[in-house]
Parts: structure tokens; sequence; C-alpha cells
């Protein structure tokens, strides 16, 4: 797999990359790690709904217990779900095994610590040298240290108590909204939470089966939300993706909002409000130009960071602001959570479409979404990283630069969870911008 943590932790294909020896292998590693310099660890573990995930959930288990650590497991629950747990249940590390918003065929194995952020990069690279170099070192637990496995059946309840609260009383009655839960991790919990908030759900996709996670459905299949609202004359649609720490919303008349769109509403009600921090948004630089203009114009700072959830809150960290995401719509109100939450976005969401009275498409006024195009470029794994090293990729991209330098830009970046590279062309030309953006993708593909 090369080098096993990406940007959202191991991903792979399950039983093939991603397999249960590997699992025992990160789980021993991951808590002879974490265990440093304490009497005991105690992890909790969530899942999504892949068929794969209780089979490496066990591995991963039974490498932990190995090295004397306990397990708590929770079932199937969002990412941001584990996130919070960690806090609530006072534990030493969490675990999530999904692969988030891909096919049900890969997983993946993401860890956050006692506080509930994801694991620094020093720590993953440290886990991954045990595994790598120095498994054999690592001392098997004596008989009566082997750690012990328990269940929690109240964690659904817990999560949505902490969204509950994160609504400060606000409620939702009277509005008719429909529910994209991608037959993933948020089918228990997001329907519970809508109902105990008055609203009139309608749900599509809630009854997961192990193999139709993601499957034509979710952020990243937007099209059945869109005519399901439209036909169902719903106020909002909601999709989630597999592990529920994203999520885009289609507004009444069936147009798409991405992360960006929902942060320019998100970020000037607060502003307003005089709860956004510094005044200050923390995206990403695949965010569109337009949520940069909008900054100018409603005297919003917007801070860039990396590409992936990770480096957006190390920035709002850095800077002390509590609003950031990435136009896929993971986005961290830092106020009430850790990491990404797809449900918790919603719900800011709806209590700003609540308070303002006025239809969806009525208050997504802030930000022009400018031209974009965004084509994957199929690479593998080993060589994503190294793609600048091709004399002839490097003098291509060179010269689309430089045609573009005065009317719009390219980010051509490697997948830090898949094996691809993301070939990103914004300006106002969509049809050159395409006709470019393929010409790049099938020299990648050609050439690696």
């Amino acid at each position: 797999m090369g080098r096993l943590f990406g940007t959202d932790g191991v991903r792979g294909e399950a039983n093939k990359d991603l397999t249960p020896e590997l699992a025992f292998k990160i789980g021993k590693a991951a808590a002879f790690v974490l265990k440093k310099n304490k009497e005991s660890l105690n992890v909790l573990i969530g899942i999504d709904t892949r068929v794969s995930s209780n089979m490496l959930e066990s591995a991963l288990t039974a490498g932990m217990c190995s090295v004397g650590a306990n397990v708590l497991t929770v079932g199937v629950l969002p990412t941001p779900a584990i996130a919070y747990l960690v806090r609530r249940y006072q534990m030493d590390a969490g675990v999530v095994i999904s692969a988030s918003h891909n096919s049900f065929e890969d997983n993946g194995i993401k860890f956050f610590g006692e506080n509930g952020y994801k694991l620094s990069d020093e720590i993953e690279d440290e886990i991954e040298n045990y595994i790598f170099n120095k498994l054999d070192d690592i001392p098997r637990a004596n008989a009566e240290e082997i750690g012990f496995k328990e269940s929690s059946q109240s964690a659904v309840k817990y999560y949505t108590e902490f969204l509950e609260s994160c609504m400060e009383g606000m409620r939702l009655d009277g509005l008719n909204i429909a529910l994209d839960c991608a037959n993933g991790a948020t089918y228990k919990s997001a329907p519970i939470i809508m109902k105990r908030l008055g609203a009139n759900i309608k749900v599509i996709n809630d009854k997961p089966n192990g193999l139709n996670i993601n499957k034509n459905c979710g952020s990243t299949h937007m099209e059945g939300l869109q005519k399901f609202v439209i036909e169902n004359k719903c106020d909002i649609g909601i999709a989630y993706d597999g592990d529920g720490d994203r999520c885009l919303v289609v507004d009444e008349l069936g147009n798409i909002l991405d992360g960006d769109q929902i942060m320019s509403i998100c970020g000037n009600y607060l502003k307003k409000q005089g709860k956004l921090k510094k005044d200050t948004i923390v995206v990403t630089v695949m965010s569109n130009l337009g949520f940069f203009i909008m900054g100018e114009e409603n005297n919003i700072k917007i801070e860039k960071s990396k590409v992936g959830d990770r480096y957006v809150l190390e920035k709002m960290l850095e800077n002390n602001c509590n609003l950031g995401g990435e136009q896929s719509g993971h986005i961290i109100f830092l106020d009430y959570n850790t990491t990404g939450d797809g449900i918790l976005t919603s719900l800011q969401l709806l209590r700003i479409l609540k308070l303002k009275g006025k239809k969806l498409s009525e208050i997504n006024k802030y930000m022009k979404v400018m031209p974009q195009v965004l084509l994957n470029a199929k690479v593998s794994n080993d060589k994503k990283y190294s793609y600048m090293d091709n004399i002839t990729i490097r003098n291509e991209i060179k010269a689309l630069e430089d045609k573009f330098a005065n009317e719009g830009r390219i980010l051509i970046r490697p997948s830090g969870t898949e094996p691809l590279i993301r070939v990103m062309l914004e300006g106002s030309d969509k049809d050159l911008m395409m006709e470019e953006a393929k010409r790049i993708v099938n020299l990648l593909e050609t050439l690696l």
C-alpha cells in the first residue's frame, strides 16, 4: 500500500489492501504507541455500514487487546460521533472504521486522540514505523494483562443528545426536510435528531445492506435527492456521506449548495451575531474563487490551508478560529465539535433557515459560484505523488498555468485517500476548461 496513513487515516480495498492481518498489526502498533507512559489504554471503536467493517473491527480489536488495551465498541455511528464520544466516555483514543464517501469495496481506519482531535502526523508516522519495521519488538501482554472488549448500547442516545444541545433550544417545527443518509453511518442518528426537534422528515437511502453505502446516493451523488426534493415539495434536502462527516444540501428549487455556499451562509450569520471569531473562515486551496470574493465583499477574512479537514483544523487552532471547512462539505464548527460533522452542519444551517423564516434559495445570496471543472486521473498509489518527476507532464502543466494565468487558476494534486490525481480548473470559459482538463487527465493516465 506504500505509505499507510493518508490525509484521513489508512484506506484501501478491504480484504485486498486493507486485510484483517494488517488491521491486527495496526491495532497492535497503535495501542502500543498510544499506551506509552499510561497505566492502561481504553479505546472506543465505531464503524460504518460496509460489509467489511465488522471483520476489520474484530481484527483491530484483537491487535489492541493483545498488547493490553481495552476496547469499547459502539456499533454504527458517524465519524464525528466518535470524536465526541471519546470525550463523553473519557476514553484515551477513538477509532472509526470507514472509507467515508468511497464505495463499499474500500474501507479505512482512522484514529482520534483523547481530546477528540485526529492524531498528529508524527504519531501516525511512529505507528507506521512499528508496523513496517519494529512489530516484533512490541511485547505481548501477559495472560492476566490481556485487554478486554465491551459494547455500549447508549452511544446513539448520547450523540443525539449532544446534537440537540448544539441547537440551544431552537426547534425545527414546520420545516419539511428530505434526508439522504447514503445507506451509511447516519441512517439511525440523523432521523432521530430531526424528529426530536420537530421537523417533518422524509428519508431516503436509510436501508444499508453492507453493499449499498454511497451507491448512487449521498453527498457524492445528489441527483436523486434533487428530484426527491422537487417532487415532494420539501423546504430543503440534506445529503450526508457514508461516514457522516460531511453534508451538502439542495434548496427548494433543486439547486445544490456545496460546502463553500453553506459556509458563506453560516459565516455571515455568525459574523452578524458577533460570534465569528476574528471574522475569519478557514478553507482549503480547493475552495471556489467566488468564496474568496464573498469574503472581500463582506469583510470576512479567508485563511487557506492544504486540502484535508485535518489541515483545516490545524489552521483553525493556530489562528483561534471557530469556522472552517472544505468545498466537499466537511465543515468544522469548533465551538461544538473537533471534526467535520455532517449532521451538526445541517442543523446549524436549519437553525438559520428557521430564524430567518425565508426559503433557502433566498438566504443563499452571499457568493457567486465561479465555473469550475474537477476531473480525476486514475493513477496507482505508488505513482500519484511523483507525477511532477515526469518532464513531459511538468512542461504541459506549466504551459497550462501560463495560459490561464490572467483569467483563472489551476490546481493539480494527488488525492490523500484514493489512487487518483485531481485536476481542477477554474475560470470563465467552462468548455475550454473541460477540454484542457480532459487533456491533462489523459496525459497523466497515459504516462503514469
